[in-house]
């Protein structure tokens, strides 16, 4: 089977489990409810710890938010597909394919490829309805392209690392700590902060900075990134590949 065939035979499967889970329709809600609260709700909010605290905060909600609403999309459909790929690991349904005409690599090729589509998308409605950023429709693309790669690496992150689901899920409460560098970053002046490149997240992060400044480096950071991006997923391929062979 090509992959047009795998399309056309596993997407309505998957789009009719999205209908019958509520988690999973929840998840695909999420960003935009986020959206939503960080647009009408929380700067309200932030403004009062702000006075309280005598601290400067607003000025750097917009970065920081619009950053984290960029990454929750892809974030939330990649896990949802790692723990799927866990599911059908532990079930050995990964292996029953090595005798049906659809190869393991089609099937991980719709498999990874579905999270960037869902996550891109999500990006693509979070951000403008935030309010956060005003982006044209061609830098738009370009800053949630830059985050799609995530939500494979966060899939196969799962998928390659976890044992079970117990372990994944202890995995997936420590994934949130590689929205952090970025935030240090931010504040890292040049060229010290192009270190921080090594997290993957440091790439989407940047790439939307320079588009929101209107920096001609975002093509440079959005080059980079998907070349670093591609790299660690060919690399979580191998790895997961390894366990499926174990």
């Amino acid at each position: 089977m090509n992959i047009i065939q795998v399309w056309r035979a596993l997407g309505p499967v998957d789009l009719r489990n999205v209908r019958r889970d509520p988690l999973l329709r929840w998840l695909v809600v999420l960003p935009l409810v986020a959206a939503l609260a960080a647009r009408w709700l929380l700067p309200s909010l932030l403004a009062q710890v702000e006075a309280f605290m005598q601290i400067p905060l607003l000025p750097y909600y917009p970065p920081f938010m619009a950053y984290a609403l960029l990454l929750l999309g892809p974030m939330l459909a990649g896990v949802v597909v790692g723990f799927l790929l866990l599911d059908q690991r532990d079930d050995r349904t990964l292996y029953a394919l090595q005798v049906t005409p659809l190869s393991l690599n089609n099937y991980l090729a719709y498999r990874l490829a579905l999270p960037v589509l869902i996550g891109m998308f999500l990006s693509l409605i979070a951000l403008p309805l935030s309010g956060l950023v005003r982006l044209n429709l061609f830098y738009l693309l370009a800053v949630a392209l830059a985050a799609a790669p995530m939500a494979p690496l966060f899939a196969l992150f799962l998928a390659a690392f976890a044992a079970n689901k117990v372990q994944g899920f202890a995995i997936q409460k420590g994934l949130g700590a590689v929205m952090l560098p970025p935030v240090i970053a931010y504040f890292v002046p040049a060229p010290w902060h192009w270190l921080f490149g090594l997290v993957p997240t440091y790439w989407p992060a940047q790439v939307l900075w320079q588009a929101t400044s209107g920096s001609g480096q975002l093509w440079l950071y959005l080059g980079l990134g998907l070349l670093v991006q591609g790299l660690l997923l060919w690399l979580l391929l191998r790895r997961f590949n390894h366990r499926l062979r174990q």
